[in-house]
């Protein structure tokens, strides 16, 4: 799922001191969004910004000093022309950037097309970036998932289960052991881009963590500012699992890394027995620091088989 619209009011109001941009024209349509027709119609959220362009139609259009160079450089009639052009690609925004002055065309055509005209003296590949960024952010795919988000070594890890399996006060362990909460219980996940979820806290449920037994604990107040993080991106599921349901689902020892789709997005996956002795804490960070290895594309079940072939090749025993 993705929200369905973002009103020019928001868009000013978000960047209003980042880029230090003025309303200047269009103001009556402070309610127009970039709506979920245009999500569509784009390939990608980051489609939904760009420079002054008559192929995609709907989206932000950013003019800079070529820009308004192109609206100036002709004849009265063709310069109308151009700018009477603009209504027809239905942008939510104009975006005026480089401290350019607004043509008294322009801002007519804004006027009474009801089209919000922004300026800024930023540069307009800066304006492109920053809302790029935002719009991506904003109509990201996202799901909410069942378990804890950590940061665990510098990975973001979603610790699964079933329930009573002890999931928090494992959380709560790894915490004690220097590693940091993202969300506990619910987790907000959003694909941000083709590869990559980031996943955060709910607002309602933030810093804190559920103990049965114990309650809700604050860990930010508890361990300090350094043991909670706002957001990370997810490279790795810790799928907490019954001796039972290990031997009936799962092999002992895989010939290929597991992997979980999350929003389309294949995520590294590792199943983790939990019985009474075992230091489960332990197993997640020693399974963390195997993915760390296997991103950097070492893989140490593959070395092994590639031993035993040579060993096997020369004869040797094991």
């Amino acid at each position: 799922m993705r929200p369905s619209a973002v009103s020019a009011d928001a868009l000013f109001e978000e960047f209003r001191a980042l880029l230090k941009w003025q309303w200047m024209a269009g103001l009556g349509a402070s309610e127009r969004r970039f709506a979920e027709v245009a999500v569509r119609a784009a390939r990608s959220s980051a489609d939904l910004v760009g420079y002054l362009n008559y192929i995609h139609p709907y989206r932000a259009q950013v003019l800079g000093e070529r820009e308004i160079a192109y609206l100036h450089n002709a004849t009265p009639e063709d310069c109308q022309r151009r700018i009477a052009r603009i209504v027809t690609l239905e942008p939510p925004v104009l975006v005026l950037a480089d401290g350019q002055e607004a043509p008294a065309e322009l801002l007519s055509m804004c006027e009474r097309a009801q089209i919000p005209l922004f300026a800024t003296r930023e540069s307009a590949a800066f304006v492109i970036d920053v809302l790029r960024t935002f719009l991506s952010k904003h109509f990201a795919e996202r799901t909410t998932m069942h378990g804890v988000f950590m940061d665990i070594l510098g990975l973001g890890v979603l610790i699964t289960g079933e329930s009573g399996l002890g999931k928090s006060e494992l959380g709560l362990e790894l915490i004690s052991r220097g590693n940091g909460l993202v969300a506990d219980d619910a987790v907000d996940l959003y694909r941000i881009n083709q590869t990559t979820i980031e996943g955060k806290c709910p607002d309602l449920l933030q810093n804190l963590l559920e103990v049965r037994g114990i309650g809700l604990l604050d860990i930010r107040t508890i361990f300090g500012e350094s043991a909670v993080r706002r957001r990370m991106r997810l490279k790795l599921i810790v799928h907490l699992v019954r001796r039972e349901t290990l031997e009936r689902d799962y092999e002992r020892l895989p010939a290929q890394p597991l992997t979980q789709d999350v929003l389309g997005v294949p995520v590294l996956k590792v199943i983790i027995q939990v019985v009474a002795g075992r230091n489960i804490a332990v197993l997640v960070e020693a399974a963390v620091r195997n993915t760390i290895l296997q991103l950097r594309g070492i893989d140490t079940y593959q070395q092994f088989l590639e031993r035993h072939r040579r060993a096997m090749e020369s004869g040797a025993e094991p």
